[in-house]
């Protein structure tokens, strides 16, 4: 038996054999051509075809994962856009009249040196993005297919590190874990194990080899151990375990329709996270009491053009009605930092993160923001609606979106058109918007903390660098009491307060946030019953 260390993503236990994924190199060789206008007219069509390909990951990934995870793909897309460098390649073929193959994994090359040298963690990041374009490419132009999962039995993936859309394009019925020796808890491939809801390592301490293929494994996401050709001891002990976190879950189905309700009498509202239309069947079959975050950037990413009232409207009224009485809370659209459409015609910024995004565009853009509004308006005759704004800083905005949504709903009167009482609310997702809790609670009937942001912001640390991993600390003293200083604020002025970000899913700091009186915690419908399991039992 060999034992290898990794760090879980998700706790559980599989068992079954494992399926290696190797890197394989392209089998392209460098060639002197004579038709330099014929091979660009080559490059084009693969090219187009590649934003072809990204596209319906792009559609794959927003059913499995959620807009905010397939938006790698638009930025896949985008760099396929990108003037420099596509010149930069059709340039290679016509000056050195060299084939396709070797003038886009060459320049790919260079690029992602490139972005590798920069101080920008965000975009150091996208060195990896022009490799794997780059690689897209060179694979059309060849006649090959995406790597895929060929196998009639589900298996452990065991693999280097996967990129995005090798992690979409598998047929998830076929995998039982995943384990890689790259990765961090941010990556792709950990992403998409917390969405099936399957134990997988990443950053493990093995050797990829294609000896290890076929053989019988145990992945143990408890503990965070491989087992390769475990012996029959090993073997019977993680059976029962796995046996016994079977029987857990199974009991947790008992609790729905249960009260989210300590022993000794406290409440708190469990809500669910969603990015698309397709999630309120999870929702619904989670059994939590509302959607807490229903995040509307589906409807602006993987297409050409702004979204129509009307299918912003037919998008929140199906969601609504079929929350039947369920509040649903809207957050307006997110634009921006990593979350970018080409038709918005925003500039590339050097700090995404810190730039021009989210509300700041909707107050900038008021046209865009008004439409979005009016359907959400529109919408909230059919169900109970609340809306949030994300990345508020300031008393000035709130009381300038207010302003907007008055006049959005005088518009709608004068064309006799019916809306519900709506809730509003914004998200606290900066030191500055806590700090300033006070103030902004006179003015709104909510908050709603995003925890991935505020944590980032506050400890100045980029939670997508792998390399930062060792120093980001959500359980920071500092993050949570700008936490506990935003529940207090907020009720003081009779706004109620919830979290939206991983956090709330942490049961680890469960009690920590009752005890501090929040009201409401939103997380994705896979944790609704293991929170409610784990509120009942305190006390």
């Amino acid at each position: 038996m060999e034992t290898y260390h990794g760090k879980s993503v998700l706790q559980g236990i599989a068992i079954g054999r494992l399926y290696v994924i190797e890197k394989k190199e392209s089998s392209w060789t460098k060639m002197t051509i004579t038709d330099a206008d014929g091979e660009v007219m080559r490059f084009q069509k693969a090219r187009e075809e590649a934003i072809s390909q990204l596209d319906e990951l792009y559609q794959e990934a927003l059913a499995q994962v959620g807009e905010e995870n397939a938006m790698i793909f638009d930025v896949h897309k985008m760099m396929l856009e990108d003037l420099d460098y596509l010149e930069a390649i059709e340039n290679r073929i016509r000056t050195e009249m060299v084939n396709g193959e070797y003038a886009v994994t060459v320049t790919g090359e260079e690029f992602a040196a490139m972005f590798s040298s920069m101080e920008d963690e965000y975009m150091k990041a996208r060195a990896a993005d022009v490799i794997d374009i780059s690689a897209r490419i060179v694979r059309t132009l060849e006649g090959r297919e995406e790597p895929g999962l060929h196998t009639r039995e589900p298996v452990i993936i065991l693999a280097d590190d996967l990129s995005p859309s090798e992690t979409i394009s598998m047929d998830k019925t076929k995998i039982l874990a995943f384990v890689t020796k790259h990765g961090s808890a941010n990556s792709h491939t950990a992403i998409l194990a917390r969405s099936l809801n399957i134990p997988s390592l990443v950053n493990t301490d093995v050797e990829i080899t294609r000896d290890y293929h076929g053989k019988e494994a145990i992945v143990d996401g408890v503990t965070g151990c491989l087992f390769i050709e475990p012996d029959a001891e090993t073997l019977e002990e993680k059976k029962k375990e796995q046996d016994a976190i079977h029987d857990k879950e199974e009991k947790l189905k008992l609790l729905i329709g249960k009260e989210n309700i300590t022993k000794d009498g406290r409440k708190i509202n469990l809500y669910a996270n969603m990015g698309n239309v397709e999630d309120v069947e999870k929702v619904l079959e989670s059994d939590a009491g509302g959607i807490g975050l229903f995040r509307s950037e589906f409807l602006y990413l993987g297409r050409d053009s702004f979204p129509t009232e009307e299918e912003q409207f037919q998008a929140y009224k199906e969601v609504v009605s079929r929350m039947g009485g369920r509040k649903v809370i809207i957050r307006t659209l997110d634009i921006g930092a990593d979350k970018k459409a080409d038709y918005f015609g925003l500039d590339a910024e050097e700090n995404p993160a810190l730039g021009y995004r989210a509300i700041r565009i909707c107050l900038t853009r008021q046209e865009i923001f008004r439409t979005q509004l009016r359907a959400i308006y529109r919408a909230s005759a059919f169900g109970k609606v609340s809306v949030m704004f994300p990345m508020i800083i300031s008393v000035k905005e709130i009381r300038e979106i207010k302003e907007i949504a008055v006049d959005v709903r005088e518009e709608l009167a004068k064309e006799n058109i019916p809306c519900g009482e709506v809730e509003l609310g914004i998200m606290i997702e900066t030191p500055a918007a806590a700090l300033v809790s006070a103030e902004l609670a006179k003015e709104v009937e909510f908050f709603s903390i995003g925890t991935n942001d505020l944590t980032q912001y506050t400890l100045a640390i980029d939670r997508q660098n792998q390399k930062l991993e060792p120093f980001y600390d959500s359980h920071h003293p500092a993050v949570l009491k700008l936490i506990e200083m935003t529940v207090q604020n907020g009720h003081k002025e009779g706004a109620w307060v919830g979290i939206c970000g991983e956090l709330a899913a942490d049961d680890t700091l469960t009690e920590t946030f009752l005890d501090m009186g929040l009201d409401e915690l939103s997380v994705s419908p896979t944790y609704i019953l293991k929170l409610r399991d784990k509120i009942r039992s305190i006390g």
